[in-house]
């Protein structure tokens, strides 16, 4: 039986919202100071978890409480938003900065030759998503594959080289003075970041979903609507910080990119993971998730979604028209809801097997795999 949901009082987001904005710069001053001890995937990674730290909140509540119709409409909108919002916004926010500082346009954001770990990582999170959407169901065992996923994941960034030293002048102050303190200083700088960070995340999560479920309910927003559309813009809201902080700099673009591509990957794996097993603790036996028809169609359009996209990164480039495309399609279901969710999700697989057969005319391997392949004999195997 499903537990309801409690509301808050609106006024809560005064203090909330300042605290999840100064959290998001606080954890990013740490993963741009960390790359410099540790692979940046490892950073990344650390900071795309902590980031996500809201959505874990909301979907935790809801699993705890069985709202079995809400979870993936949760999980599916937060990713959808991520992806069709959150890519196109970095490429828009360093072409803006770029035609202001050369005058000229940016055609497309090109990856680092690390940056194939995450590409790659991203098809992994999803092949596992897509045998759970044709079973039809969210299993503890789903949940020990995903988290097996994310740790071969993990396994594979730890082995990748830190930053090199020359790009700390292109720091700001802070995280510059941090990598330039003594190690004991500035090990401690880093961990005090990223606990006060993800400390002010945490707590903050949960009454910002509680006040923003007492204005769905004034303004007379369905929850369903709210969960899947409203709730994700806030507990997104860290990565999109972190993102503008990189990609007005536009030389660190890629790190905003890779960001949203971590999280991503977290909530493909670790976040889908988490649900079965609150889900079966609070029933008190193992119970897997049920996915009734629509969450299925929900569910194979965000995975449409990803694969395209993930898809786009096999060049190692993300190109102006890339990003103009998911974020049309993006805002094409946002604006009209369930009613061309059909035509939406067709498009994505279309276009997703136009860039199969584009990748398999060139008889070559796609400049992801090939970075991958050279990353792994070099630093893994």
């Amino acid at each position: 039986m499903s537990r309801s949901l409690r509301t808050g009082s609106p006024i809560s987001v005064l203090w909330t919202a300042p605290s999840i904005l100064a959290a998001s710069m606080l954890i990013a001053w740490a993963a741009e100071s960390a790359q410099f001890f540790m692979a940046q995937g490892v950073a990344l990674a650390i900071l795309a978890w902590l980031q996500t730290l809201p959505e874990f909140a909301v979907e935790a509540v809801l699993a705890w409480k069985q709202q079995v119709p809400l979870l993936l409409a949760n999980l599916t909108g937060a990713l959808r938003l991520l992806t069709g919002l959150g890519w196109p916004m970095i490429y828009a926010v360093a072409a803006w900065f770029h035609r202001r500082r050369t005058g000229r346009p940016l055609h497309g954001i090109a990856l680092a030759g690390e940056h194939c770990v995450e590409v790659i990582g991203l098809f992994a999170a999803l092949a596992w998503s897509f045998v759970v959407w044709a079973k039809g169901s969210l299993h503890v065992y789903d949940a020990g594959i995903l988290i097996a996923v994310y740790c071969a994941y993990l396994w594979v960034l730890r082995r990748m080289p830190a930053a090199e030293a020359e790009d700390i002048n292109h720091l700001d102050a802070i995280p510059r003075a941090i990598v330039k303190a003594p190690r004991k200083w500035r090990m401690l700088a880093i961990a005090a970041l990223f606990a006060a960070g993800g400390g002010l995340i945490y707590a903050s999560a949960e009454p910002f979903l509680a006040s923003l479920l007492a204005v769905s309910t004034v303004i007379g927003v369905p929850n369903f609507v709210f969960v899947q559309w409203v709730a994700p813009f806030v507990s997104e809201f860290p990565e999109k910080v972190s993102a503008f902080y990189w990609a007005r700099t536009v030389e660190r673009a890629s790190m905003a990119l890779m960001n949203m591509v971590s999280s991503n990957i977290n909530q493909w794996t670790l976040l889908a993971a988490m649900l079965p097993i609150v889900f079966s603790m609070s029933r008190g036996e193992l119970s897997p998730i049920p996915l009734d028809g629509q969450q299925e169609l929900e569910l194979l359009l965000t995975l449409g979604q990803s694969l395209l996209s993930a898809l786009f990164l096999l060049d190692m480039r993300f190109t102006w028209w890339e990003a103009a495309g998911l974020f049309v399609l993006w805002l094409l279901q946002f604006a009209f809801t369930t009613t061309v969710h059909d035509a939406v999700t067709a498009a994505y697989f279309i276009w997703a097997a136009v860039e199969i057969v584009r990748l398999a005319a060139r008889r070559r391997q796609p400049p992801a795999v090939r970075h991958f392949r050279e990353m792994w004999r070099k630093h893994v195997r």
